[in-house]
C-alpha cells in the first residue's frame, strides 16, 4: 500500500519569499505590527492567506510575552445590541492580528469579575461592554491590563460613549410638538450608566417643554417587563412613554393590545438603541443607537493601547437621533388611556409577541 502524499505545511520562509521581504519582517508582521509599515503587514497577510500560513501562536507567546488575544464582555449576548458591536469589534481585532474573547455575565456583576478572574492571564487587554463591575474592581483591572470601557463612563480610562441626550431632547420635543403633557419614562438596570443619563434626559427635557414627568422601574429590563407595566403606566396620568430601550417598548406595545389601546391613536411609544423599530406592528419610533461604532472604536483604542503602550483618559462620544416610525402621533383629545378588558389573549400577539431576552446596554 502506498503511503498518502501530502503536500508540505507552508513555512515562514514560503511568506517571506512571496512577499518579498525577510523572514524577520514576517515575523514581525504578525507579532509586532506596529513596528511595520501597514502597507508591509497588508502585504505579508494577504500572501500569508493565499499560501495557507498560520502562525505558531503558542510560539509567538513564549517569545514576546504577548498573548495576541483580546477579550469583550457584555451583559447578554442575546441582546440584538450587542452583535453589530461585536462583529465591528471583532473585524477590527482581526485586521490589527488579534483574535478575540467573548465574555457573557448575563447582567450579574459577580459572575463578570470571575470572567475577568479567568481571561486575564490569556488575553493582552479587555473591552468591557456595559459593564455591572463597581468602579473599584474595574480600576483595579486596569492596573492590571488596558481596558476601555462602552457604555461606562469612569474617568482616567479610555471609554466610548453612546451619548443619548441629543436623541433623547428630540424624542421629548417630539412628543411636546404633538401636544402631550404628560409622559412616563421606563427605566433600566439602575447599575447602567445609559439608564442613569437616559432618565435625567428625559426629566430634563420635559421640564424645558413644561411637561409632567414620572418614571417607573420595569425590575427587568425585559419584553415580560414591558408587558407587566403596563396597567402601572395605564393607571397614570401620562399619553405617552419613553422606555430604557426597545425590548421595553415591545413589551408594553403588547401590553396595550391585550388592554385594547390603540398606538399611537391613544398612546405614544419611544423606545431606545433602534435595534427593534422595524420589525413590530406598528413599527417602533426610537433613539438610535450607534453600537457598530462604538465596537469599532473601543477596538482601535484597545489596540492603539497594546501597541504604543500609551494609556489615557479617552472619552468618545457618540451622539443620536430620533428616528420617527409609526408609534407617536398628537396626544388623544379624551386624556389618557384607562385599563380595559384584554381583547387579545397573551400568546396569540402576532408580529408584537417579540419574547427575546434581557437588555442590556
Amino acid at each position: 500500500m502506498r503511503p498518502i502524499k501530502t503536500n508540505p505545511s507552508p513555512t515562514i520562509s514560503d511568506v517571506a519569499k512571496a512577499a518579498s521581504v525577510s523572514t524577520a519582517t514576517v515575523s514581525r508582521a504578525f507579532s509586532r505590527p506596529e513596528m511595520l509599515r501597514q502597507e508591509t503587514v497588508n502585504q505579508v497577510r494577504f500572501h500569508a492567506t493565499k499560501l495557507g500560513y498560520l502562525p505558531n501562536l503558542a510560539a509567538r507567546a513564549l517569545s514576546t510575552g504577548r498573548q495576541g488575544n483580546i477579550a469583550i464582555l457584555v451583559p447578554d449576548i442575546a441582546n440584538p445590541f450587542f452583535p453589530p458591536l461585536l462583529r465591528a469589534a471583532q473585524a477590527t481585532a482581526d485586521f490589527a492580528g488579534y483574535s478575540v474573547f467573548l465574555g457573557d455575565s448575563d447582567e450579574d456583576p459577580e459572575r463578570e469579575q470571575r470572567l475577568v478572574n479567568k481571561l486575564v492571564m490569556q488575553v493582552e487587554g479587555f473591552i468591557l461592554a456595559s459593564s455591572r463591575m463597581q468602579n473599584k474592581k474595574i480600576l483595579e483591572l486596569s492596573e492590571r491590563q488596558p481596558v476601555v470601557l462602552i457604555n461606562r463612563d469612569t474617568p482616567g480610562l479610555p471609554r466610548v460613549l453612546i451619548d443619548t441626550v441629543a436623541g433623547i431632547d428630540a424624542a421629548v420635543a417630539h412628543l411636546a410638538a404633538f401636544g402631550h403633557q404628560h409622559l412616563v419614562y421606563i427605566s433600566g438596570p439602575a447599575a447602567s450608566w445609559s439608564d442613569q443619563q437616559r432618565r435625567s434626559a428625559v426629566s430634563n427635557a420635559a421640564a424645558r417643554h413644561k411637561m409632567k414627568m414620572q418614571s417607573v422601574p420595569a425590575r427587568h429590563p425585559s419584553f415580560d417587563a414591558g408587558r407587566e407595566v403596563t396597567s402601572t403606566v395605564l393607571n397614570m396620568d401620562v399619553t405617552a412613554a419613553i422606555t430604557f430601550d426597545d425590548f421595553v417598548a415591545h413589551g408594553l406595545l403588547a401590553g396595550l393590545a391585550e388592554q385594547g389601546v390603540l398606538v399611537p391613536r391613544d398612546f405614544s411609544v419611544i423606545g431606545c438603541d433602534d435595534v427593534l423599530g422595524a420589525s413590530t406592528y406598528p413599527a417602533l419610533t426610537s433613539v438610535s443607537a450607534r453600537c457598530d461604532e462604538a465596537g469599532r472604536m473601543a477596538a482601535d483604542l484597545l489596540i492603539s493601547t497594546l501597541q504604543t503602550g500609551k494609556r489615557g483618559d479617552v472619552r468618545c462620544l457618540l451622539e443620536t437621533w430620533l428616528v420617527i416610525r409609526d408609534t407617536t402621533a398628537p396626544a388623544p383629545k379624551t386624556g389618557r388611556p384607562k385599563l380595559k378588558k384584554k381583547v387579545l389573549p397573551k400568546n396569540n400577539l402576532g408580529d408584537l409577541a417579540f419574547t427575546g431576552t434581557r437588555s442590556s446596554v
